[in-house]
């Protein structure tokens, strides 16, 4: 089972509700997941760094939840509150649908199918509008995506998730396979162009 990390009182403002641990032991119970383990993101990094040193007060409590394997869904603090406010039945089943964009607002992508048909075939785009990050929002995102490369996209072998911010962005744009030492890019909220070769 997966363990996803998230912030108590971030994830019990998402829920629109605080419980004792004790009760949202019980709710994750009876949802179907469950609470591993209470700590704090420096316990964490303390443990990590086997650092022996007593916790400060101010220390952000972390919720250490085991998901299931096949629920994608919850591997980050957004997911597991948006499912435990439906199955507490204050949210309605979120419905998406796509947007009817007219020809001329229609963005291209270029396929370059000689150079990408033996690497990877399949290319598949989306615009969402609409998002906005703050920084714990960001870092969930990110830690999400790279959560979904390694285990669903199996550490990038057979999917690699880009994500872009539209503003910053001016079509058309080209799917190609080139060397490693030719791209570079400019990862989300930086500015600063990187190299493949350095990430």
């Amino acid at each position: 089972m997966p363990t996803v990390n998230v912030g108590r009182d971030r994830l019990f403002a998402a829920l629109g509700e605080s419980y004792t641990r004790e009760e949202f032991d019980d709710l994750c119970f009876r949802f179907g997941i469950e609470l591993d383990d209470v700590t704090t993101e420096k316990a964490i990094i303390r443990k990590e760094k086997h650092i022996e040193e007593e916790a400060g007060k101010d220390e952000e409590t972390i919720y250490k939840i085991d998901i299931p394997a096949n629920r994608y869904d919850l591997l980050c603090l957004e997911g597991i509150a948006q499912a435990l406010r439906i199955f507490n039945k204050k949210q309605e089943i979120p419905t998406y649908r796509l947007s009817d964009v007219g020809k001329d607002s229609m963005l291209r992508m270029n396929v370059r199918s000689d150079q990408t048909s033996q690497i990877r075939p399949f290319v598949v785009c989306a615009v969402l509008r609409g998002v906005t990050f703050d920084e714990a929002r960001y870092n969930s995102f990110i830690d999400l995506q790279d959560k979904l490369h390694q285990n669903i996209c199996r550490r990038r072998s057979l999917v690699a998730i880009g994500t872009h911010d539209l503003d910053t962005l001016q079509g058309p744009f080209t799917y190609e396979a080139l060397s490693p030492k030719d791209i570079n890019f400019v990862p989300l909220k930086q500015v600063s162009c990187l190299s493949l070769l350095l990430v």
